[in-house]
């Protein structure tokens, strides 16, 4: 995700939604506010695509959809619209829209220096609001390092961080393996070192 630049006044939704209609720029939308996006490093466009390639494959016959980042999640009605860096949706209404989701049960969001404390705090805080939603990946472009929530059978998210090379996300449910090693293919990005702090970005 890019950075968020703030616009001055508040909007509606509508008239959000028309300024994405006319606009060359992808922009975010919170709370009346709207927020231009800005571009992404390689690195960044890599390691989306990484997670497209595995799981284009691993979805078929399952009627999900992999969408990147040009497709909005409407987390919360007129009030909170966002552009994650990958979802993935198996709600069959999500297969009639054409233009924003609604029911993801996993979003993937590389982390920016610029925005990391949003991933982290307000757009989860807010994401933890989609009934549908089900694991959560935080990937950093630093380090090979992901951070992953999963919502467990009580309503409780964990969270489990992955470093090592052979250390794998693996949903079932969606029929995904997916090592670090995978994750960060010709990414450009050094594993960890030591000294290098859960969450540093």
């Amino acid at each position: 995700m890019g950075h968020p630049e703030s616009q001055l006044r508040r909007h509606t939704a509508e008239e959000y939604f028309i300024l994405e209609a006319e606009s060359e720029l992808r922009h975010e939308f919170f709370e009346g506010e709207v927020f231009a996006m800005a571009g992404e490093s390689i690195a960044h466009n890599t390691i989306a695509q990484n997670f497209v390639l595995t799981l284009r494959p691993a979805l078929r016959g399952k009627n999900c959809q992999v969408i990147m980042e040009t497709v909005q999640l409407a987390v919360e009605d007129n009030r909170h619209y966002t552009y994650p860096d990958i979802v993935v949706s198996c709600d069959p209404q999500d297969q009639q829209e054409s233009r924003r989701l609604h029911h993801p049960v996993l979003i993937v969001e590389v982390l920016s220096p610029s925005t990391e404390a949003y991933d982290r705090g307000l757009k989860f805080n807010q994401y933890k609001k989609l009934p549908s939603l089900r694991h959560y990946l935080l990937v950093s472009q630093k380090t090979w390092l992901v951070e992953w929530y999963q919502l467990s059978q009580h309503g409780v998210w964990g969270h489990t961080a992955l470093a090592e090379a052979k250390d794998a996300v693996v949903i079932p449910e969606l029929n995904l393996t997916m090592t670090l090693e995978q994750i960060y293919e010709e990414a450009g990005v050094a594993p960890m070192k030591a000294g290098f702090a859960v969450g540093e970005e």
